[in-house]
């Protein structure tokens, strides 16, 4: 899990990364 920021904004993840990091990237 080297790559943890890149992995939790492109990938959903549980804890909630999904909406803030689709957010930021929409």
């Amino acid at each position: 899990m080297s790559q943890s920021p890149v992995v939790t904004r492109f990938a959903p993840s549980p804890t909630g990364y999904l909406h803030i990091g689709g957010a930021r990237t929409a």
